[in-house]
This record gives C-alpha cells, structure tokens and sequence, in this order.
C-alpha cells in the first residue's frame, strides 16, 4: 500500500471514528447528563431480578414437586363449582397472567381488576385491598370465592384424592398422600399452588439493561436505551416524585394509597379497600397468626400482629409494580383506565378534591405536556421485558407417577371466558 493511500485509509477511518463517536453522543446524551443524585436513584431500582429466597410460612416453597402440583392445579378446572373456571381463566399467561377485563370474571362479573401475577412472590400483602398476608392463603381464596371458582374443600380434596397422578405428586411434594382432612389439603393445595406462582418472575426489562450499564460505567450499552425513555426517567424521579411510591426493583412500595380514583360500585355500593381489607386478613384463620403458617417463630407475622384499621385506609389501594404494565392492561383497582397514557394523564390532571382530607397528601396534578406524557409512557413501556418467558418444564429429578395430568390445562391453552 503505498504511503498516499495509506493516509486516505486513515482519514476515512478517522472520519467513520468520528461519526460512530458523534452518534454515541447524541443518543446517549441523556445518559450523561443524570446526575449523580439521580444515578443513585436509578441504581436503587435494581439490580433485577431479586435474590430468590424462600417463603417460611410455606414448608413446601422451593419444592420442586410441590412446584409442579401447583402448576397442574393452577390449570384446573375441576376445582370450580361448575368445573369450567380455573385459576388461569383469570390469569392468562399471555396476558401477564392477568385477564385483559376491566373487572375479573369467574362465576360472576367481580368489581375489582385482576391483578397480574408476575413476580407476585416479592410482594408483602396480596389483593388490592391486602386482604391476605401470604401468597398460599390468597391463592386459596379464589377457589372458595362464589363469585369466582366457587369451590370448597371438599371438593378440592375429592380431586387431589381421586386423580391418581395428583395423588401421586402431592405425595412427593408433602411426603404423604392425601389423607389428610378435608381442610388441610385445602391449604396445601393453596400452598402448592403458591410455590408454583413463586417462580413466575420476569426477565430483565430495557430499563433494568440500561440501569446496570449505568452502574458499571458502559457508555456502549447505554446507547441502546431509547431517549424519550431517559427523559421519561427524569421526569419519574424527579418532578413527578413517581418513585416516592413506585421505589426499589419492584417499582412499588408495597403499601397502599389514595390515589383519586372513584371507589363507589354500581349499583349502590361502595368499595372500602384497605379498610376493609385490614378487616379481613385480621379475621381470617388463613393468616400468618393462624395455625397454618409453617414459621414456628412467627417472626413474619409481625406486621399483621400490629396491623389496624383506620378511617384514613377508606378507599386506598394497593400501589402496584409498574413492571410489566403493556401486557396487563386495564389499569386502577377498577380497571377504569384503558391505556398507559390514560394512566399518566390521569395524574398529570388529579383533582385534588377527590384525595382524602385525613390522608397523606403525597400527590399533586403534575400538569404534564403532550410531549412528556409521552416521555412518561416510554419510560413506563421499557420496564416490561422483550423475551417471553418460558414455559415451564416437569423436573427430571422427579420420579414418574402413574400418568400425566389429562383434565389440566396446559400454560399454553386458552381457558373458556
């Protein structure tokens, strides 16, 4: 190569160096400008997923029998009333395991949303109105509802009896057939059926890729996390203080809120939340102070030990994870709200007038532009995950029972609406 075509090579290249190096820049102009402030807050949302630990009130969590029970029972509609309802006719696993309907519907039309059930084994109560303390004691509450499978435990524990392959794996998962009374295979069926939705947890979302390159200083990666998504995290951390009550990995707090939302039901009713749900959970034997909670110290029962009702808890709900929110819509408690922007602008519009007096007046209308509000979405958008995930498969290390489940479901099937 002579010495003149050499320096023409070294130019183009220095010139392709230069326009890699100014498209970085751009695209990643927003990365480098969080402060560093915001980079701590942003590092506080992470890393993801969470570290697996095991449930103490539930002897069979981490069972990879008992893992696999719950699976089978969690498609099966043989525990309903009418043996056309199961647990999955609500919680699609397309859907988020949610069921795309402003208000759940089993036997009857409910009023409240159905929530997603995507890393539900993070949360600390369950049900907008935290109504359960543990993930097994609101897994056993549907089955029993009238209004969504109408079961019992009879019923239930004929099934589990009768089905030899159920029989068979609820042997390996609880060390003993099934002949135990009618209500303690009740709640271990509910507990099977908690170890199995304990494993539903999402893979790591846009954000959270974004978030890690921050932390280990990856200009490259961060490259690939879309600009209004960064101007969307700015706003969420900053002026619109989202992560006041969506903090952490799970984008939640866990607690419960007043967030302006009409809590009346048609037609003549109202919907306590809370305050009701604190009613409940202290009056149900399936607690974590109750005799079916398998921690012998009772050490995770504390926050239920000093839980009360107060008149302030009438009418908030449960802040939820925003993480997955494009494939579990409607939104609220009530599913009144169709899209993620109608979410956004619902707080960017709040009329203060329907907030509670005696609450905690954390929320303020955030008076947003149409470009923000866009912003906002985008951010909203990239904490769901782009890879599906998958299907779960029988552990080879259990040994074979007499035949496969033929009356369960699949993950796979669509169940009947």
């Amino acid at each position: 190569m002579t010495y003149r075509s050499s320096r023409s090579a070294l130019r183009r290249l220095g010139l392709a160096a230069a326009l890699l190096a100014l498209s970085m820049s751009a695209a990643g102009e927003d990365a480098r400008e969080f402060t560093a402030a915001e980079l701590g807050r942003i590092a506080a949302h992470g890393p993801w997923p969470l570290p697996w630990t095991p449930d103490p009130g539930n002897r069979v969590s981490g069972n990879a029998a008992a893992i696999w029970l719950g699976h089978q029972l969690f498609f099966d509609r043989r525990l309903s009333a009418n043996g056309r309802v199961a647990c999955a006719t609500c919680h699609d696993p397309d859907l988020g395991f949610q069921d795309g309907r402003a208000t759940g519907r089993g036997l009857a039309t409910g009023v409240r949303n159905t929530p997603g059930l995507l890393n539900v084994r993070h949360q600390r109560w369950f049900g907008w109105d935290g109504g359960h303390d543990n993930l097994w004691s609101a897994s056993l509450r549907p089955i029993l509802d009238p209004s969504e499978m109408g079961g019992s435990a009879q019923r239930t524990a004929s099934v589990l009896r009768n089905d030899k392959a159920l029989a068979c794996h609820y042997g390996q998962a609880f060390g003993k057939r099934p002949h135990a009374s009618d209500p303690e295979l009740l709640v271990n069926v509910a507990k099977a059926i908690a170890a199995w939705q304990e494993t539903l947890v999402s893979p790591a979302s846009p954000f959270d890729r974004f978030r890690d390159a921050l932390a280990r200083q990856d200009a490259r990666a961060t490259v690939a996390y879309p600009v209004a998504a960064q101007r969307g995290l700015r706003l969420f951390l900053g002026r619109g203080q989202c992560a006041t009550c969506h903090a952490g990995p799970m984008f939640t707090n866990g607690e419960f809120g007043d967030t302006g939302m009409p809590f009346f039901v048609k037609p003549n009713g109202v919907d306590p939340g809370r305050q009701g749900g604190i009613k409940r959970l202290l009056a149900n034997p399936h607690n974590l102070l109750g005799p079916y909670n398998d921690d012998v110290t009772r050490n995770n029962a504390t926050g239920t030990k000093f839980l009360r009702p107060e008149h302030r808890n009438f009418g908030e709900f449960k802040v939820p994870t925003l993480r997955n929110l494009p494939v579990t819509a409607p939104y609220m408690h009530n599913g009144s709200l169709a899209t993620l922007r109608d979410v956004v602008r619902h707080y960017s519009e709040l009329d203060e007038d329907r907030l509670h007096a005696d609450g905690e007046r954390i929320l303020k209308p955030l008076k947003l532009s149409e470009e923000e509000i866009d912003d906002l979405v985008a951010f909203l958008k990239s904490l769901s995950p782009t890879i599906q995930m998958p299907v779960l498969a029988k552990p080879a290390t259990l040994s074979a029972c007499i035949a496969d489940e033929p009356n369960a479901r699949k993950p796979n099937d669509r169940q009947s609406r």
